[in-house]
């Protein structure tokens, strides 16, 4: 696992949006978002980009649900901020997910949009296990944007957790 020190500044882990059950024949990767997930993607990038959310790059999983939901984001923070696509973050570890988030060195802020488990395991290695425990005592909801500042002493801090 890497040591993440800033660059990046400001991290957001995005867990994709409640995805439909998958059609017969479907794999587990190509499975969209359900309604309500589409309608929560969209509300949580609105809400994110009301209080200045905007990440510098967007990296998403390549699984559909995740694409989906980065795809709200993109929309609602500007399609000025670069979007790519990243087959690592599917059913990746947390180490993967921060080794991707630690490569980041030469922008300010960058969002993952990945998966749970990994996605609230990647925020417990950030901000350590109480902390978590504390902030998100049911886990990490679909659609659940955290957004993490580091500060020089305390090391990385959960600023806001934004929901549907």
């Amino acid at each position: 696992m890497a040591a993440i020190l800033p660059p990046p500044s400001r991290i957001y882990l995005l867990r994709h949006a409640e995805a439909a059950w998958a059609a017969p024949g479907e794999r587990d990767f190509d499975r969209p978002l359900s309604e309500k997930g589409f309608a929560d993607a969209e509300i949580v990038a609105d809400r994110a980009a009301d209080r200045g959310y905007k990440p510098d790059l967007l990296l998403s999983s390549t699984a559909l649900r995740c694409r989906d939901t980065a795809d709200a984001v993109h929309r609602a923070v500007g399609l000025s901020t670069d979007i790519r696509f990243v087959d690592e973050l599917y059913n990746a570890s947390p180490d993967v997910y921060l080794d991707i988030i630690a490569a980041q060195r030469d922008i300010g802020s960058v969002m993952l949009v990945g998966h749970n488990p990994t996605m609230e395991q990647t925020l417990e290695a950030l901000i350590g296990h109480d902390a978590l425990a504390e902030a998100l005592p049911t886990g990490f909801p679909p659609a659940g944007l955290a957004v993490l500042d580091h500060d020089g002493a305390m090391g990385w801090q959960l600023i806001d957790f934004v929901i549907d």
